[in-house]
């Protein structure tokens, strides 16, 4: 696979709530969200659009504030009553406006919003590169959901080789992660 172009990429953010979170031990949901929270600065910093949805936000709460404080100010947030995104017409089309066609994905849960909305976008045509240490689910599902998604062709990486794919060149990455982007994701040496 080619590297993930900064400039054909866009960030789409799923369902990273409370009701989500609270369903992982602690350690795991603190570090998913930490490297949700870095792609998130990174992707502003370098001019990415995100996309960002919740799962009946009245049930399951809001994006995570670390998170929402990483976005961009007054980026829109969607409410979404599907699991896979391909499916809610208005998220959808907030993806393909961005007019990138390689869907960059993380969030919860793995094995079922993340993957559904992975593998709906890959069959519209999407290149799709899920950020596998940037999502998560309870138990066994987290693996069943990356086993799945490997098994639909859809790209797993790592939220570093995200960021070094979007950076390039030694000069880029230190203007930008010690000037622009200066937290790393926890749990991961830059």
């Amino acid at each position: 696979m080619p590297l993930i172009d900064v400039d054909d990429s866009v960030l789409v953010v799923i369902d990273v709530q409370r009701g989500f979170v609270e369903k992982v031990d602690a350690e795991t949901a603190d570090a998913v969200v930490d490297r949700i929270r870095w792609l998130c600065e990174l992707a502003a910093a370098l001019h990415v659009p995100a996309v960002v949805t919740e799962e009946s936000p009245d049930h399951n709460g809001p994006t995570a504030p670390a998170v929402v404080a990483a976005l961009p100010t007054g980026l829109h947030r969607y409410p979404k009553t599907t699991f896979g995104l391909g499916e809610s017409p208005e998220i959808l089309a907030a993806v393909e406006a961005t007019r990138r066609r390689t869907a960059v994905l993380c969030g919860l849960e793995t094995d079922v919003c993340v993957a559904q909305s992975a593998i709906g976008l890959h069959d519209r045509g999407w290149r799709v590169a899920v950020a596998a240490d940037a999502t998560a689910s309870p138990g066994a599902a987290h693996e069943q959901g990356l086993t799945r998604l490997r098994d639909a062709g859809i790209e797993l990486v790592g939220v570093k080789a995200v960021g070094y794919d979007w950076l390039r060149s030694v000069e880029r990455a230190e203007l930008v992660l010690e000037h622009v982007v200066t937290e790393g994701p926890r749990g991961i040496v830059l």
